[in-house]
């Protein structure tokens, strides 16, 4: 009886302490989510009124000058850019963007990865760990960006990404990785990113009608590249942010069943303790009784 008190009581210690742990995980994912959300939120306007106007210009200049960016080919080499996070403990996010990834390629480009011409860049250590294990064909140039998030070491994937795509390496390029909604909602996705979309026609829609200064061709040069890098570092600090949602929530359901392991083992240890205080008592009374006999 005694070692079973000791052994529950080794079982409240470790959950206490792994309590600790999971909600001063929770307290720093919190600190960082709000300075992630806030770059995010900030970004986010910018990048799809950009989007916009990129593809407005692809679709208002087609037929009229050659875009490199925007010239649509037989899709025989397909690059995929997976956007993970480096650590783990964030429930299912990891698993549902190389899920994501997985499927995509399973779905759109089966015939590409049967020949062997489907190949993905990882942003992110789990991504990576992961999708070499399954026996993808990646590329760890990129995967320590979170290391140092900045615009720059994002704008230099992004430049490999479009000059790999000019040179006809790749046929197209598609981001995989997750929009942030709130602290426990992110939205898993598979954008196109090469060649660049362009605004869907319909019978009502009206193209924009742009005054191009200087030259047209000029500035497209000029400006596609911006805007293809804002675009992947917005993707990024989508993630980022992503991240830290995912894992602050799941460091405090974590918590919550801490809380509810405890009450549990509390019980079985104060009954365990009634149960050998109710033996001592008979034994007690029954060697009285023995005596007095």
């Amino acid at each position: 009886m005694a070692g079973q008190l000791k052994e529950v009581r080794n079982r409240i210690k470790s959950v206490q302490s792994t309590q600790q742990i999971t909600k001063a995980m929770k307290m720093v994912s919190a600190a960082k989510l709000r300075r992630a959300q806030d770059a995010i939120t900030q970004m986010r306007p910018y990048a799809q009124k950009l989007q916009e106007m990129l593809s407005n210009i692809v679709s208002t200049t087609e037929g009229d000058l050659s875009i490199k960016l925007a010239e649509t080919r037989t899709v025989e080499n397909v690059l995929l850019i997976v956007i993970t996070s480096d650590r783990g403990l964030c429930g299912g996010y990891n698993a549902n963007l190389i899920k994501l990834a997985k499927s995509t390629i399973a779905e759109k480009y089966s015939s590409q990865f049967n020949k062997g011409n489907v190949t993905i860049w990882n942003i992110g250590k789990k991504g990576y760990e992961s999708l070499t294990k399954a026996g993808y064909t990646t590329d760890a140039t990129f995967k320590d960006i979170f290391l140092q998030l900045s615009f720059e070491n994002v704008q230099a994937a992004a430049a490999a990404a479009m000059k790999a795509f000019e040179d006809k390496t790749f046929d197209a390029v598609e981001v995989i990785y997750s929009e942030f909604k709130n602290a426990a909602s992110q939205e898993f996705k598979a954008e196109a990113f090469l060649p660049i979309p362009k605004v869907k026609s319909t019978g009502t829609a009206k193209k924009s009608d742009f005054i191009f200064e200087p030259a047209k061709e000029e500035l497209i040069a000029e400006l596609m590249p911006k805007i293809l890098n804002t675009q992947l570092f917005k993707a990024v600090l989508d993630c980022n942010a992503s991240e830290h949602g995912a894992r602050m929530t799941a460091m405090d359901k974590a918590s919550e069943n801490a809380n509810e392991l405890l009450k549990s083992l509390k019980i079985s240890y104060n009954r365990a303790r009634q149960a050998a205080i109710t033996t001592e008592l008979t034994e007690i009374v029954s060697g009285a009784a023995a005596l007095q006999g």
